[in-house]
């Protein structure tokens, strides 16, 4: 599994609005996908202009063979119905190399 850890910087005020519109465009359409195993949300309370996006992936290769043409398309729609007032401060992948136990 490969973990796809996103950082944004979004305005306290517009951070509910931009979840919402990240679940409705990307979440959906990375749904779609193969490898896409799920999607998760991080906001820590204490920094309330940030969102983490934790995307997991079935390996890297289905990840990185999402067509660049649907990512665009996806980008702009994102753009078009909540605008560029946020900015990406961090991409990262990572790689899962132990499972936690669970108590038998």
């Amino acid at each position: 599994m490969v973990i796809e850890y996103l950082k944004i910087r979004v305005s306290p005020e517009l951070r509910e609005r931009f979840i919402q519109k990240d679940a409705k465009i990307w979440t959906s359409m990375l749904a779609s996908c193969p490898g896409f195993i799920s999607k998760e949300v991080w906001i820590e309370p204490e920094t309330p202009t940030e969102v983490i996006l934790i995307i997991r992936w079935t390996s890297r290769e289905q990840w990185k063979a999402v067509p660049q043409e649907q990512l665009d398309k996806t980008q702009q729609q994102f753009d078009k119905e909540f605008g560029k007032d946020y900015q990406m401060i961090q991409a990262s992948e990572y790689q899962v190399r132990k499972f936690p136990q669970t108590p038998s």
